[in-house]
């Protein structure tokens, strides 16, 4: 039989607990931690990725407004503004900054060496000076790489491949970022090989895009090689747009064309990327040091083609470039 507590009793617990605010007052307030953003891009540019890196750390219990603070900066395609932008964030005092790529980390690194860094697809982060090694980054960065040098050579031979009379063709990026200068440098070696032409052209901001679009009509070039650069994507539709005018043909890094409008990607599975980065920062805030996180690079690599602009640009696709696409778009 159940022991009877009398009414009387119960009174008192209770006003005891009521009389004791101190014991509910020392609890230790929940831990809201301040994470800083920094875009090389425009605001909304990158939104489907940034939506996966905050889903991910939801999933990882760590979600806004109960977790998680969020401070987001956009340098909308000004490389020039990363460096005041960084410092913003820095005088913040995050608990840790997380970039889009090699300049944006570059600008954070120059203002802090104390927050932790994440970058979300660097390309060639040794190269860029980012680590000092994919191993062992020795430094306050670390994060996710995508292979845009490896990927810059697999997309020229792909272009040749439907085209093989197309010699003269230009490269489209950020002038910029390091790192994509050196993959354009890469992409230089190959195009000898081949027998063909390459120059770089700039298109990051309105300005730089429209002139270099000028010179792709100006000089009559016949194929386009579009890098990964995330200044360019505020431009995706404008691109393929000219592409589609002039009857081009392109090639992308970045799917988000080819769901545009492009005619093939050969590129990084770049919301993976996002997602494992949301995981880097959920162990540096569990106590983790970015000088000991391995640099994770992109392992999935996946071709896309749009048959329907085929059709439209009247370009015909070979059976081995059909066959080795990851998915095709009707």
């Amino acid at each position: 039989m159940r022991p009877r507590v009398s009414r009387r009793t119960f009174v008192i617990l209770a006003g005891g607990a009521l009389a004791s605010p101190h014991a509910l007052l020392a609890q230790p307030a929940k831990r809201v931690y301040r994470i800083a953003t920094l875009d090389d891009a425009v605001e909304g540019a990158r939104d489907h990725l940034w939506r996966v890196f905050r889903n991910r750390l939801r999933e990882l219990v760590l979600a806004e407004g109960n977790d998680v603070a969020y401070e987001a900066r956009y340098a909308r395609g000004a490389s020039e503004r990363l460096p005041a932008l960084a410092a913003e964030l820095v005088a913040l005092k995050p608990d840790i900054i997380v970039c889009t790529g090699t300049p944006p980390t570059i600008a954070a690194m120059k203002a802090t060496s104390s927050i932790p860094i994440v970058f979300a697809s660097a390309g060639d982060p040794v190269g860029s000076g980012l680590v000092a090694s994919l191993a062992r980054p020795g430094g306050n960065a670390t994060g996710t790489s995508i292979l845009s040098v490896e990927i810059g050579g697999k997309l020229l031979e792909l272009l040749r491949e439907i085209s093989p009379g197309t010699t003269q063709l230009a490269y489209l990026i950020d002038a910029s970022n390091k790192a994509s200068a050196a993959a354009f440098r890469k992409l230089e070696e190959h195009a000898r090989v081949m027998k063909v032409t390459i120059r770089m052209l700039d298109g990051r901001q309105r300005f730089e895009l429209e002139r270099s679009l000028e010179t792709i009509k100006r000089e009559r070039v016949r194929g386009l090689i579009v890098g990964a650069s995330g200044p360019l994507l505020q431009h995706r539709d404008q691109i393929v747009q000219f592409v589609a005018q002039h009857r081009l043909l392109a090639v992308y890094q970045r799917r988000e064309y080819v769901d545009a409008g492009g005619l093939l990607s050969y590129a990084a599975d770049i919301q993976l990327l996002y997602s494992r980065a949301a995981d880097y920062v959920h162990r540096i805030l569990q106590g983790g040091k970015p000088a000991d996180l391995p640099v994770e690079q992109s392992s999935i690599i996946r071709t896309v083609l749009n048959l329907k602009t085929a059709r439209a640009l009247g370009i015909k696709i070979p059976g081995s470039v059909r066959l080795r696409a990851d998915e095709v778009i009707e």
